[in-house]
């Protein structure tokens, strides 16, 4: 692994231990040329998947990009970083689980949109704003419509858990 303070390339691994969920490796490295130390995140990967983009061009896969648009996402949600974590790797095993090697970008939007829409309403919300290009309110309002139709019966939405008083404002902040 090449030194990324100094470019050396014979580094050394001073420490490896799986991450919380046994998805990766976390090694701690040393660079003897200069002496400082950096973490490196191995995961495995069954296959190189690419992602069709709707103009027709192809692109690799990239998990840090999809990881990136989830935190975005779920900024100030309560939702702590080992969730989020756990979300993209089960969305990367089921890309790599499908058995394709490319994935048209539609079809990974509207998979990652019904992971959101099961973990946090305001999430699906901001995601969905981005990925479905919202232009103005009305595109906010149909979305919320269909979220809340689309709760089921036994399980609260969130203006429900907010109370009777609340909920109107719940469905304004989201």
């Amino acid at each position: 692994m090449r030194c990324p303070f100094c470019g050396h390339e014979d580094t050394q691994v001073k420490d490896s231990r799986p991450n919380e969920d046994a998805a990766a490796i976390r090694r701690r490295r040393f660079c003897p040329t200069c002496g400082q130390r950096f973490t490196t995140i191995e995961r495995v990967q069954l296959r190189e998947l690419v992602v069709i983009k709707v103009d027709g061009r192809r692109v690799p896969f990239e998990r840090d990009k999809l990881a990136k648009s989830i935190r975005i996402a779920m900024r100030k949600r309560p939702i702590h970083e080992e969730r989020i974590e756990r979300i993209v790797n089960g969305l990367v095993r089921q890309l790599e689980a499908s058995g394709e090697n490319e994935i048209p970008s539609k079809q990974l939007g509207e998979l990652v949109m019904d992971t959101l829409r099961e973990v946090d309403a305001v999430a699906y919300v901001r995601f969905a704003s981005v990925y479905r290009d919202f232009r103005e309110a009305r595109d906010f309002e149909t979305i919320l419509v269909s979220l809340a139709t689309a709760a089921s019966p036994g399980q609260p939405d969130a203006a429900a858990e907010a109370g009777p008083d609340e909920s109107k404002g719940a469905m304004k902040r989201a």
